[in-house]
């Protein structure tokens, strides 16, 4: 039994905690280091980051950090937003699927160890090719705070709030989106921090 309470607590929630087990279970038998990261049971082989456990409403998956890096000749690794570059998913329903599944969890658990071993990088070519909305550079040449606020921010966190206004489909919404986010880009936070 884990004997952190960050742990212990990620483990006792109700929805898929079966699934979670023993989906922790598997990538501790893979000899992978356990902690919390980012609010989620979190995996790595010698301090690098290799995979996370993920609960979602309809479903519960492996993510594999570096996981595009990795063969996937049967197509199963799901890339999980239009935007991601790096992170690819197992995704599973059911205790079943997952026992089912494990023989493919621990090959791309191998694999994704040995990405690591062999230092591999992913090449994040969308982080220099981002054209900032109307509604976020109006707001940058009218506050200079902002503007500067935007500018101290990692390029991580830059391309996160352009994504965020640019996914707005109308004006107005992007220009609510850009004035709503002020306080967090001023405290150098990111759309999905709180």
């Amino acid at each position: 039994m884990a004997s952190d309470p960050d742990i212990e607590k990620l483990l006792k929630q109700e929805t898929w905690r079966a699934e979670r087990r023993k989906l922790r279970d598997i990538l501790l038998d893979c000899a992978l280091e356990e902690r919390v990261k980012w609010g989620k049971l979190c995996y790595a082989h010698e301090g690098r980051n290799v995979a996370i456990i993920y609960g979602m409403k309809n479903s519960c998956a492996v993510g594999f950090f570096k996981g595009s890096l990795l063969r996937d000749e049967d197509g199963v690794l799901v890339q999980p937003g239009k935007h991601s570059q790096a992170m690819r998913r197992l995704h599973f329903r059911s205790l079943e699927e997952i026992e089912h599944g494990e023989g493919t969890i621990r090959r791309f658990v191998d694999r994704a160890i040995q990405v690591e071993k062999d230092g591999l990088k992913v090449e994040f070519t969308e982080k220099d090719d981002l054209d900032y909305p109307d509604e976020l550079q109006n707001a940058l040449d009218d506050d200079l705070e902002l503007a500067e606020a935007f500018e101290e921010l990692t390029p991580g966190r830059q391309r996160g709030w352009m994504l965020h206004f640019s996914d707005a489909k109308q004006s107005e919404t992007r220009a609510r989106r850009v004035e709503r986010a002020r306080s967090k880009i001023i405290a150098g936070k990111g759309p999905t921090e709180r």
